[in-house]
């Protein structure tokens, strides 16, 4: 029985470090999209060694990976097939394109039936609620309301958060710097209230840590001087959820969806949403419309010339 060392090591690691290479230089994909595709490829691979299937991704037909989707989705949802199915299109699909291979053994897949899931979004007096339970008599209090405003009141990814700098911070001209997917930069206005509650973490409570070097420039830090991760902030959100007892499964992104959903809802729009948001597609920023459709009517009645 062939293993997985040497299955993925001699015949798929090759391609799958050259596909990693053209989804960060050619498409612009961020780390955490290109380590869901590596993923996803993995995966085949130990079902490959489980079944004793010695392959290579230059041979391998639809039917062996028929046979791996059909033993995925005994574990896994809908949504989950269908976004491992996706990686695995673009990878044979890259082959293709080098001419490692001259067709897509996923041609002929199907992808299952994914609904159009609507995100959760909160009520600014749950935003306001959860924002309150903050315990300031810690010195991280201080850093975790800003981290709530900034995330609310800029509508930032939760990797935008942990890399923000503050060399970013442009408050006199009422901007930040956000560096998005692919490592591309949009200027997103910031409210005085978020830049007040910056200020008072970065005066008050980041000058007393001893920073790590690297991190100078970084604005949230956790209390070794370090930049956060993605996890801690996952986790204050979901224990201040906890201490309201806010009856809704939430993390950074409900505050994005949040932000997006209330601008919406109060006039602004979709184009200037979408450039906030930094989705490359207006397509992407639409699925907020469907939150509530009686703006749009709000929207024709207000505006259209033969509203009358």
């Amino acid at each position: 029985m062939a293993s997985f060392y040497y299955i993925y090591t001699m015949k798929w690691k090759p391609l799958l470090k050259n596909f990693q290479s053209y989804l960060q230089i050619e498409r612009g994909l961020s780390k955490n999209t290109i380590d869901n595709y590596t993923f996803d490829i993995e995966r085949l691979c130990a079902f490959l060694e489980q079944n004793a299937i010695d392959i290579s991704p230059i041979v391998i037909k639809e039917e062996v990976i028929q046979q791996f989707i059909y033993t995925i989705a005994k574990e896994l949802n809908a949504r989950s097939q269908a976004r491992i199915i996706s990686g695995l299109k673009s990878f044979f699909s890259y082959l293709v394109f080098e001419d490692y291979r001259s067709d897509n053994p996923m041609e002929l897949i199907e992808t299952p039936k994914v609904g159009r899931k609507l995100p959760d979004t909160l009520s600014v007096e749950e935003i306001d609620a959860l924002i309150a339970a903050v315990d300031l008599s810690k010195p991280e209090g201080e850093r975790n309301r800003a981290i709530l405003e900034t995330l609310y009141g800029c509508g930032l990814r939760v990797s935008e958060l942990v890399s923000l700098k503050i060399s970013d911070l442009f408050f006199d001209e009422g901007f930040i710097k956000v560096t998005g997917k692919g490592s591309k930069d949009r200027f997103v206005p910031i409210g005085p209230i978020t830049k007040k509650y910056i200020e008072i973490y970065r005066q008050q409570v980041r000058p007393h840590l001893t920073i790590k070097k690297g991190c100078e420039d970084t604005l949230f830090l956790n209390r070794r001087g370090n930049q956060l991760t993605r996890v801690m902030i996952f986790t204050i959100i979901k224990d201040l959820a906890i201490a309201i007892n806010l009856n809704k499964s939430i993390s950074p992104h409900t505050f994005r969806h949040s932000f997006a959903t209330h601008l919406l809802e109060n006039g602004a729009d979709l184009r200037s949403i979408q450039l906030m948001l930094g989705h490359e597609s207006i397509t992407t920023t639409e699925i907020y419309v469907h939150l509530d459709r009686t703006h749009l009517t709000q929207v024709m009645n207000n505006f259209h010339p033969r509203k009358e």
